[in-house]
Parts: C-alpha cells; sequence; structure tokens
C-alpha cells in the first residue's frame, strides 16, 4: 500500500465520490443491510476487496441492519494514498453485488466518531488511572496521547491540558467528529433541541455547544485544519 500521507482535503476528495466519509483521520461508510446474513456477506466481500494485509487497517461491526466500515491507520490519526485506494475498492465491489456504501444515509447520522476529552493539570497522574479503569492501551510513546479501547467498542480519550484548575464548568466533555457535511445540520438539531452555541470562531474545524445547564460538547470536522 502507499504510504503517503494525504491532506485532510485530499482524503475527504479521494472518497466521497465512492460514499465514503473522512472522520477523524478514518475513513468511515456504511451499508444497509436486511439480516445478518447479508451482513455476513458484505463483510465477506470487504475482506476480499480490501486484499492481504488490510487485517488491521479494515474495522467492521455487524449488525442485523447495517454494516459500518472503518479504514485506518492502526495507532495513527491520518490517512494515505494506501487507505483511500482500499476503500474505493471496497466500494466497487460491494456495488457489483449490489449493495451500496453510503456515508450520509438521510435525515439520521451514519458515522460519526467518538472522544472523550479529560482536562488536566497533570496528564501524566491522571492518564494511568484512566487506562486501568477502562481497561485500555496506549497509542504510542507518547505519556499525553490518547488511550484507546483494544477492541473499538468504545471511544477513544484524550487529555487536554490545563494552565489551572476549571471550576466553573465540566472537566470532561465529549468530541463528536462529523462527517464535513453533516456538521451544520446536527449543530442546529442540538440548538433546536434546547442547546446553545457556546464558540464557533474556529468553525467548522470544532465548535462548542452547551446543553441547558451548560455541560458543553465539541463538534468537529477536518475541514479548517490542513
Amino acid at each position: 500500500m502507499s504510504e503517503t500521507v494525504l491532506t485532510r482535503q485530499q482524503a475527504s476528495e479521494a472518497v466521497t465520490g465512492h460514499g465514503w466519509r473522512f472522520v477523524l483521520g478514518s475513513l468511515c461508510t456504511a451499508v444497509a443491510v436486511s439480516s445478518l446474513a447479508q451482513a455476513a456477506e458484505v463483510a465477506a466481500l470487504a475482506v476480499a476487496a480490501a486484499g492481504p494485509g488490510a487485517e488491521n487497517r479494515l474495522l467492521l461491526d455487524l449488525r442485523g441492519d447495517r454494516v459500518l466500515l472503518t479504514v485506518q491507520v492502526p495507532g495513527a490519526m491520518r490517512v494515505t494514498g494506501g487507505e483511500t485506494a482500499l476503500a474505493v475498492r471496497v466500494s466497487a465491489a460491494l456495488t457489483e453485488a449490489g449493495y451500496a456504501t453510503d456515508a450520509v444515509g438521510g435525515p439520521k447520522r451514519v458515522v460519526q466518531l467518538l472522544e472523550i476529552a479529560v482536562d488536566a493539570l497533570d496528564i501524566a497522574a491522571v492518564r494511568p488511572f484512566w487506562l486501568a479503569v477502562l481497561g485500555y492501551d496506549e497509542v504510542g510513546d507518547d505519556p499525553g496521547a490518547a488511550v484507546v479501547d483494544p477492541y473499538g467498542q468504545g471511544p477513544a480519550v484524550w487529555f487536554q491540558q490545563m494552565d489551572s484548575p476549571r471550576t466553573q464548568r465540566n472537566r470532561i466533555h465529549l468530541d463528536i467528529s462529523v462527517p464535513h457535511d453533516e456538521a451544520d445540520r446536527r449543530v442546529a438539531a442540538a440548538v433546536a433541541a434546547g442547546g446553545r452555541v457556546v464558540y464557533d470562531q474556529e468553525a467548522p474545524a470544532f465548535r462548542v455547544l452547551a446543553d441547558p445547564e451548560g455541560n458543553e460538547v465539541c463538534v468537529t470536522t477536518w475541514l479548517g485544519r490542513d
């Protein structure tokens, strides 16, 4: 596989016309099915199309109504030409078999990736606690890096360096990374549901929203980050 690292713009453009979206350093899509048997068929087709060496790059989540597919470089928040080529091959194989890769899916969301951010004064002190209590793994040797679920079931947890204690708001918040063309709709829905936009000066890269009691969440995209 090619190891040329793509910009976020290049990664998004390479897969958009094939039913995928670039989200948080990964390529994501979904395939609608009507049974677990169909889900297994979709998985088999995707694995065959991905080819040798894709075991750690192609992730599959099989359900009775859909299959979620994620392509990523293990332990890295980046995409290379190899990953985009893999995604395109998978889409072509599934389309030939009568299935459709779809990362948008109408009024309801299809793909997104979730992270939990923990504000910390001493990241090295708090990070081992989260590794232990969640049963998570380290990624790389950086003592400040995110910790991840080895089975991919739970969201990554990352640590935001603080200079002083923050007492006027929650110190743990969610980062919801969505497709770049889904963000405005998601933010509007959250505001309509009683939320408010707290900070949007760096939109569309990220916007901070709060619920009626001030608990915060960031809605993020790849746009504006290159």
